[in-house]
């Protein structure tokens, strides 16, 4: 007879079902849906450091290496999904992939709509972007359209990492993994805000390096590790609900590639603007937009509903529902 706690398959199978079909979670699957998403963590951060260097970060040697052992890690992270459904004995209807959000039921919206929304919440830095770029429209699209402008960035190790390696590897890792081990255990809502605790201190690494390499004073470092922190962690937050609402990984992927190009907001040069009022007024009525926007241009509905994540949900959550 099995004991309370126990996570064998043929105890959860029973324990998942309820009168009206819902999913239970099982006693003790939080336990190991957190150390799987911490490991999972430490493996992708320790894969950064593998390589003895004393080399900086932003060196192609070292992104090179680097990139050989993040995307090695990378597709390796479905395994441990894999490995966290079999040990706990959890038993869903989408198929793994689908839960990792890979799948192409509600793909074109997936691509459009997030990204949309992203660059509405960041008006006011295009509006500034665009004001006080040399080129004029048509110029931006003849190099958008030159084949030669993408083989140059595609040949720039940095542009690289930035906006196709990392975003692609961390969604997949801190999204599309670890929310299907975090959801069965708590509330959308809830693994919504603690996925991105595994996120944001996986950029505590980089004050190793400015240690380091002696980039700047022990306060100033500290802070920037503070605020990254925070910064990544409300980017990991706004990625975990795009994940839960569409259910796709590209959504996510595109708008950390775009929030990487755009970086954080120049907000202290906005203020110096000889436009000021109009940079402002667009940095205003952005956020306005994108908090009016949120809910409708990420609606399940466009992407297939329930989308599979929400599958793993013990009760309804408003986060699944159109």
């Amino acid at each position: 007879m099995a004991e309370k706690g126990d996570l064998s398959p043929n105890l959860l199978t029973e324990e998942m079902k309820h009168s009206n079909g819902d999913f239970v979670p099982p006693d003790g699957l939080c336990w190991v849906s957190v150390l799987s998403c911490l490991l999972l963590a430490c493996s992708y951060v320790g894969s950064l450091y593998v390589w003895r260097s004393d080399l900086p970060r932003d060196h192609p040697a070292v992104i090179k290496r680097r990139f050989t052992s993040v995307l090695i890690v990378s597709g390796l992270s479905p395994l441990f999904v894999w490995a966290w459904r079999e040990f706990t004995g959890v038993r869903t209807g989408p198929a793994l992939l689908a839960l990792m959000g890979i799948r192409f039921e509600g793909l074109i919206p997936a691509i459009i709509l997030p990204l949309m929304l992203t660059m509405v919440l960041f008006l006011g830095p295009l509006m500034q972007l665009a004001m006080d770029c040399p080129w004029s429209f048509m110029d931006g699209i003849r190099v958008a359209l030159d084949p030669w402008f993408w083989m140059l960035c595609l040949s720039d190790m940095r542009w690289l990492r930035n906006q196709v390696v990392a975003p692609l590897t961390e969604e997949l890792v801190f999204r599309a993994c670890m929310l299907p081990m975090l959801v069965p255990c708590a509330a959308p809502f809830t693994a919504i805000f603690t996925c991105p605790l595994f996120f944001g201190v996986a950029h505590f690494h980089h004050v190793i390096e400015l240690l380091r390499f002696r980039q700047g004073t022990l306060s100033g470092i500290f802070l920037s590790a503070v605020f990254q922190f925070s910064y990544t962690a409300v980017f990991g937050a706004y990625t975990a609900f795009i994940f839960i609402r569409t259910g796709h990984l590209i959504g996510p992927v595109l708008c950390h590639s775009f929030c990487n190009y755009m970086g954080f907001p120049a907000i202290s040069t906005a203020m110096e603007h000889p436009h000021r009022f109009t940079v402002l007024s667009s940095y205003l009525m952005g956020v306005l937009l994108f908090f009016l926007f949120l809910f409708p241009f990420t609606d399940p509905s466009y992407y297939g509903m329930p989308t599979p994540v929400c599958t793993l949900t013990s009760s309804p959550s408003s986060l699944c529902l159109s």
